[in-house]
């Protein structure tokens, strides 16, 4: 998916980004890198510290939480478009889930300084997707 004019659509299909415009999506697409994990392989580790954000391309994931040393919880299964990390994004604490590939997977990355230097760029794109964080957390607050 090296194409960036191939990201620019992708990222319009990303609930994240679909009220962004083509000229902030370019600015952004840009900056993704491309990263590809085989089934079992973690793509992002619970408790280290998150670089970013991460997009399934292609394939699937399963969010795993573990708790207590060892007992472990699928939270969330991701498929292309799903994306995490986002809060990484916006602070430096520790993953909260590991995510492990369940078949080969490639992902888009987008790092915590890349995010700041666009969002630094274009103030009316941090609003637009701090209002689509906004929607995510409350979400998943309602199932809680």
């Amino acid at each position: 998916m090296a194409d960036q004019e191939k990201v620019v659509r992708f990222l319009q299909t990303v609930p994240m980004f679909q009220s962004l415009n083509n000229r902030q999506l370019k600015n952004l697409a840009r900056r993704f890198t491309e990263r590809s994990y085989d089934p079992g392989n973690a793509i992002v580790t619970q408790g280290t510290v998150g670089i970013g954000l991460f997009i399934i391309a292609e394939g699937t994931a399963d969010a795993v939480r573990e708790h207590h040393g060892s007992e472990k919880t699928v939270v969330n299964e991701l498929k292309a478009t799903d994306f995490f990390g986002e809060l990484s994004l916006l602070d430096e604490a520790p993953r909260t889930a590991s995510v492990i590939a369940t078949s080969p997977t490639v992902c888009l990355v987008l790092t915590q300084l890349d995010f700041m230097s666009a969002l630094r760029e274009d103030s009316d794109m941090a609003i637009a997707m701090l209002k689509e964080l906004a929607r995510r957390f409350r979400r998943v607050m309602e199932r809680l």
